[in-house]
């Protein structure tokens, strides 16, 4: 059958199990959104305010559900202000299609209205990119893009159409695609499995660092059966947390700059450092010369890459992580085969360690951000619920005071660090998780930057629970002014004159505001019994510092603990 470009875009995104895309209107995409009025009923489109809401909101979708997100945009700036989400997302390799419009093929490379290259802008941050300029080649360019997006180490991909490419007519074929197929290990990987194991027989301090490809391989069962069998303490990176339960025994926190006393140490006493699915990020090492100086290294990674990228490896292996956790525990021996003595002392002094460092519960008294992340967790526990951060203070202390026990649960921007990335995130989650309590945390210096997309919200009628901790600061970047530049609070003072809860209310979202600890619990389970878009603004004090924290250019034992 004869169809334009709009209607083959729309019937490849149907083939792909499409069902939600966000996105904004505009000159450039206008024959898109003709195509997805007409399929209105089988594809969901969520205008956001912002295009790079709608990136973050595509991104969201795919952290939550495991499904490719798909963003649209328009030409020039819109195509521009997806740019920020789509690098959040290469940083944390999250699955993504970024569509965007542009001029009329005869218009480009002439500098037109509303006419960029994001091509060129956006192939330093994509796993792919392209521009269809051939009506025969939409069809087949949109389906590489999904696969892409998908195979391998996940990652966006952006395609831009013309104009002038979306009204023109050819042939279009319906095409099933199949389920990629997991790659099966060669030869290679499970020769060098087969010395990790005899490594991981032969220690009596091992250690696990494991990040977000647990969670993009589906790889949790495997791990946490890994770490049974082997009998060792196992970190996450933030990427990681809820790839494998945060209320087990072996489990020590986080690992890094931020990360807990237990990791960091066990990290640095170890003889055998096992990384799966993680990079080893700046943040996590720190000095790297000072980095596990006790252990033979070794990394279980989907993409070469990243092997000694920034740690040399003693040892690796390469393939998909549930592949590779799978067949290594099925090699190792039940708890090692070195000494059990002092094997089981290992573990003892691990336990010693989270005990004696493990975190305090805030003092009572006047509310304070630790008191608001306490209660958050205590809201949800027992509930299905994912747990959303935008970037700062609150995202460290939402990794540390709240246990998530399943994958997909909690979402943040790790790599990139995005401030404004948690509502829109959590309104894509919401949307990918019907029935799911979704709470985004955020500072108010983060909402500031995202608190149009309330409107988004409620018009979409997107149960998001909202919570703002309002320490009138921009927390993290003042605590770093206070700890190295001489308490000099350089423009981090948020002399804020708007009310956040009459201006929750001008969006006509519920809005609740809490100053003691006594309002907090009622006050939150209130926000989630509501069942629509509420802003709970939380006023804390400006002077709490997360802790622990290794200091730049330290290494990850020389943590100070507050």
């Amino acid at each position: 059958m004869y169809l334009n470009g709009s209607e083959i875009l729309v019937e490849c995104l149907k083939e792909q199990g499409v069902d939600v895309i966000f996105g904004y209107p505009g000159g450039a995409v206008l024959n898109i959104y003709d195509a997805l009025y007409n399929h209105r009923h089988e594809i969901r489109h969520i205008r956001t305010a912002h295009e790079q809401a709608a990136a973050h909101a595509a991104d969201g979708y795919a952290r939550a559900t495991g499904r490719i997100g798909v963003c649209l945009a328009t030409s020039g700036p819109g195509a521009t202000n997806l740019v920020t989400g789509i690098a959040t997302a290469y940083m944390d390799s999250i699955p993504l299609v970024a569509i965007t419009g542009n001029v009329s093929m005869p218009l480009l490379g002439k500098d037109s209205f509303q006419e960029v290259d994001i091509a060129g802008i956006t192939m330093p941050i994509t796993k792919h990119n392209a521009i269809v300029k051939d009506i025969n080649d939409l069809a087949q360019v949109l389906r590489r893009a999904f696969a892409i997006a998908g195979e391998g180490r996940p990652g966006p991909v952006l395609i831009d159409i013309p104009k002038d490419i979306t009204a023109q007519e050819a042939e279009y074929f319906p095409w099933k695609p199949e389920p990629a197929a997991r790659k099966k290990l060669g030869a290679k990987s499970l020769q060098s499995l087969e010395k990790i194991a005899k490594l991981i027989d032969s220690s009596v301090r091992p250690f696990i660092y494991a990040g977000g490809g647990v969670i993009a391989s589906g790889a949790h069962e495997e791990l946490a059966n890994f770490v049974e069998k082997v009998k060792a303490p196992i970190a996450l990176s933030s990427m990681g947390l809820g790839g494998y339960p945060g209320d087990s025994p072996y489990f020590t926190g986080m690992l890094g700059m931020h990360g807990t006393a237990a990791s960091n140490y066990a990290a640095t006493e170890c003889d055998l450092f096992i990384a799966a699915g993680v990079r080893f990020s700046d943040r996590a090492v720190s000095d790297a010369r000072r980095f596990a100086p006790n252990a033979k290294i070794v990394q279980l990674d989907i993409d070469p890459a990243e092997i000694n990228k920034n740690i040399p490896v003693a040892n690796h292996a390469i393939g998909d992580l549930k592949e590779l956790l799978g067949t290594l525990t099925d090699m190792v021996s039940p708890g090692g085969m070195a000494s059990p003595d002092k094997k089981k002392e290992w573990l003892e002094h691990i336990s010693e360690m989270k005990a004696d460092y493990a975190a305090k519960p805030a003092p009572p008294g006047i509310l304070r951000p630790q008191h608001v992340i306490e209660g958050i967790g205590n809201a949800i526990k027992g509930k299905d619920a994912i747990v959303v951060t935008e970037v700062g203070q609150h995202q460290m202390w939402a990794c540390h005071l709240i246990q998530y026990l399943k994958p997909r649960t909690f979402l943040s921007s790790g790599g990139l660090g995005t401030m404004g990335y948690g509502l829109g995130a959590a309104i894509g989650a919401s949307i990918g998780c019907p029935g799911k309590v979704v709470v985004n945390i955020a500072g108010d210096g983060c909402f500031r930057m995202n608190l149009i997309e309330l409107a988004t919200a409620v018009e979409q009628n997107v149960p998001v629970v909202e919570v703002v901790i309002s320490n009138h600061t921009l927390g993290m970047v003042k605590q770093w002014q206070e700890m190295f530049y001489g308490k000099r609070y350089s423009h981090t003072s948020l002399d804020r004159t708007a009310d956040f809860v009459k201006l929750a209310q001008a969006f006509n979202a519920e809005a609740i505001s809490v100053k003691s600890t006594e309002e907090l619990g009622p006050a939150l389970e209130r926000a989630i019994g509501l069942k629509r878009p509420v802003v709970v603004n939380c006023e804390v004090g400006e002077d709490d510092n997360v802790f622990p924290m290794v200091p730049p250019g330290a290494g990850i034992d020389q943590l100070q603990l507050g």
